[in-house]
């Protein structure tokens, strides 16, 4: 058989782990002609070929693949199987193994999956023995035996299982594999564990950042508790992993979920997924469903506290969950339109819900799978490493971030232990000896802040004034230097450019009263001569209509206090509204259409950046802005530098965050006609 390239890494490697590493390429070979989990194939390929010499790999390639051909059960050859077990009365086969509890004729049953046999005897012994099987099933050598004359409750159910012994290596002493650690950089150790999931680190396409991104997807099953969500475009692997590479994690497919499946049965007392794996993964996130309103409560609760009571008890858990799922639109747009939670199910847009992600994986800045980002260097065994991750589960670097730097005044206790939590994780992954250097910890902390900040960005977005402290930041202990950490797709707005807009151009936040949501709209306005009419455009509200129409009136009979010699009567207006934010309302914005009017027919531009906020009557009454805070929040964010509010607000200023007031130019005006002459620069 060919023999790839062994690079300086391949023989460090397998200097330093004889007999737990393996060629990633051999999997794939085997992989195309049996469709089982990675870590089924590796177990394999862990006992007959991890070595580096080719006759050996030849001899257990060829092993492995005779043993897959007598013993695994494809589902197309189950009726074979059966076949084969009854005439000879035994037959060992592979299998993913199911079972369940017959509360009407208190016996357990097992399914064997592929084999396609639902009524299969197993011991109460076995059953008590590995209580994986109650909850999702595992793959297993199983050991069958065929009894024509065994029947229960007067059914012959002839298959039976005489062993079972789950694909998995024993407990893992994971002493040497802390004490080799030093013999590698940090770099090199990074590298390692991206070949151990089948990933060439080596690609130019995959750049440190998106190697530490990767590698986020791995803190679950190391960190206890820890709550991970991923959404991006289809084909970048985010389910890999937990399908795949570890026997402690399981994947749930989308689709209705229910609290006893997680947590606890009350009928039967039998411990839900929660309970028994170490790390819990949905996928397609946008079909979870409970059937409990209720579910979605018991979650929270467990993603905050790490228990959950069902009955009288408290039960304690370490299960990580995870959220996977689609964002097909372009992240640029649903910044502007939306927010970055938008693909999760009704149920799972709940502000306190998302509040408890401790991280959340930008999966857009991930390339979607191609076949020549896949490794044919050697990696570990994903068998043993997963054996190891599950030990260092045990220990915690939490407090790691403290030797160095402190935390910003921004970060709730919410936010404090999801960083903490995100920094021990990547610790113990890539430095499971507990030794790292100054800087190390300050890139994982940097990342750490990121994936959490982006969390609060889209609470923010969604709950206004409550989520409004979100410039994370941290100190370094030594210099005293606060650096604060920004996250990438937010950039700096940029709904409200800069530069001079043209005249009869004028920013405004209006108000959804549908979805109590605020939103910036673009008022662009002509004048042309005419007969004193207005024309409106861009689908706009009826409170929208109702303040233009107003805005015009008072227009029309404030020319002399206004010192212009054009009449208004005898220009015809064209308003166009761009609505920015795809809100369905844009209420309490009868100033700006004023001041966009105005500007129009006097052909003078109002100031650069400048958004304008406030109601009117025909009269000129002004009208005081409700949720001040969150409006001027929602200008800063989008590229606002200026703000004109009615006086009347002043009052408010004191529930507005220092930030937010540190970074715009307040301009207060008593009436519109103040207020259009300080738009447009001219008191």
């Amino acid at each position: 058989m060919d023999t790839p390239f062994m690079d300086a890494l391949d023989e460090k490697l397998a200097a330093h782990f004889p007999g737990r590493v393996v060629r990633k390429d051999l999997v794939r070979q085997i992989k195309t002609g049996f469709n089982v989990p990675v870590y089924v194939l590796e177990y394999l390929l862990g006992k007959y070929c991890s070595s580096t010499d080719p006759e050996v790999i030849a001899q257990g390639l060829e092993y492995v693949r005779d043993t897959l051909s007598r013993n695994y059960v494809r589902a197309d050859e189950s009726e074979k199987i059966k076949s084969l077990t009854r005439e000879a009365g035994t037959h060992r086969i592979i299998d993913k193994v199911k079972v369940r509890l017959i509360e009407t004729e208190d016996k357990y049953w097992a399914e064997l999956t592929n084999m396609g046999v639902r009524f299969v005897n197993i011991s109460e012994a076995i059953v008590r023995q590995y209580d994986k099987l109650l909850a999702g099933g595992i793959w297993a050598i199983v050991d069958l035996r065929y009894d024509a004359e065994f029947q229960h409750r007067g059914q012959t159910r002839p298959f039976i299982i005489e062993g079972l012994r789950p694909i998995q290596q024993p407990s893992t002493d994971i002493s040497d594999l802390i004490a080799s650690r030093s013999a590698f950089t940090r770099d090199e150790w990074l590298d390692v564990l991206l070949r151990s999931i089948g990933l060439e680190p080596t690609h130019p396409d995959l750049d440190r950042r998106k190697k530490l991104l990767t590698i986020m997807r791995l803190v679950p099953m190391v960190e206890t508790n820890f709550n991970l969500i991923e959404l991006g475009p289809r084909g970048t692997g985010k389910s890999f992993v937990y399908r795949e590479i570890s026997p402690f994690a399981i994947l749930i497919s989308g689709g209705q979920t229910t609290v006893a499946q997680l947590f606890i049965h009350l009928g039967t007392g039998r411990l839900g997924l929660v309970g028994l794996w170490d790390v819990v993964a949905f996928d397609e996130v946008a079909g979870i469903r409970f059937k409990d309103p209720n579910g979605v409560q018991i979650l929270k609760d467990y993603m905050e506290s790490g228990s959950f009571s069902r009955g009288k008890e408290e039960v304690p858990a370490d299960a990580s969950i995870v959220f996977n799922g689609n964002i097909d639109a372009d992240i640029a747009t649903i910044l502007k339109t939306s927010h970055l939670f938008q693909p999760l199910s009704p149920c799972l847009q709940d502000m306190a819900f998302i509040d408890r992600l401790h991280f959340y994986l930008p999966g857009w800045d991930l390339d979607k799978m191609r076949p020549e980002y896949l490794t044919d260097h050697y990696g570990f065994v994903v068998d043993y490493i997963t054996e190891v991750w599950r030990g260092l589960r045990k220990t915690s670097y939490s407090d790691a971030l403290d030797r160095y730097f402190s935390l910003g005044d921004h970060l709730n206790q919410r936010d404090v232990r999801a960083v903490r939590k995100t920094v021990s994780g990547l610790i113990k992954l890539l430095h499971p000896d507990g030794l790292f250097t100054k800087d190390e910890l300050q890139e994982y902390l940097e990342l750490a802040l990121e994936g959490r900040r982006r969390v609060k960005e889209q609470l923010k977005k969604m709950g206004g004034l409550e989520y409004w402290a979100v410039n994370f930041s941290y100190l370094d202990k030594e210099t005293r230097q606060e650096t604060f950490v920004a996250v990438p797709e937010q950039g700096g707005g940029g709904l409200i450019p800069a530069g001079q807009p043209n005249p009869g151009v004028v920013f405004t936040v209006g108000t959804d009263r549908d979805v109590g949501r605020h939103a910036i709209f673009r008022i662009e306005t002509q004048a042309m001569k005419g007969r004193g009419g207005t024309r409106v455009t861009g689908a706009p509200s009826r409170a929208m209509r109702d303040a233009i129409q107003t805005a015009y009136t008072f227009l029309k009979g404030q020319s002399r206090q206004l010192g212009i010699s054009k009449d208004p009567s005898e220009y015809d207006f064209h308003v166009q509204i761009v609505n920015l934010m795809q809100s369905k309302e844009g209420s309490e914005t009868g100033v700006a259409f004023f001041i966009a009017m105005l500007s129009a027919m006097l052909e003078k531009p109002v100031l650069e950046q400048l958004v304008v906020l406030g109601e009117m009557s025909i009269h000129g009454s002004l009208l005081k802005v409700p949720a001040l805070a969150e409006r001027l929040q929602l200008a800063m964010d989008n590229g606002a530098k200026r703000v004109l509010i009615p006086s009347e607000n002043k009052r408010d200023f004191a529930d507005v965050p220092s930030d937010v007031l540190d970074k715009l130019q307040i301009i207060f005006f008593s009436d519109p006609v103040n207020a259009a002459f300080r738009a447009m620069g001219m008191e």
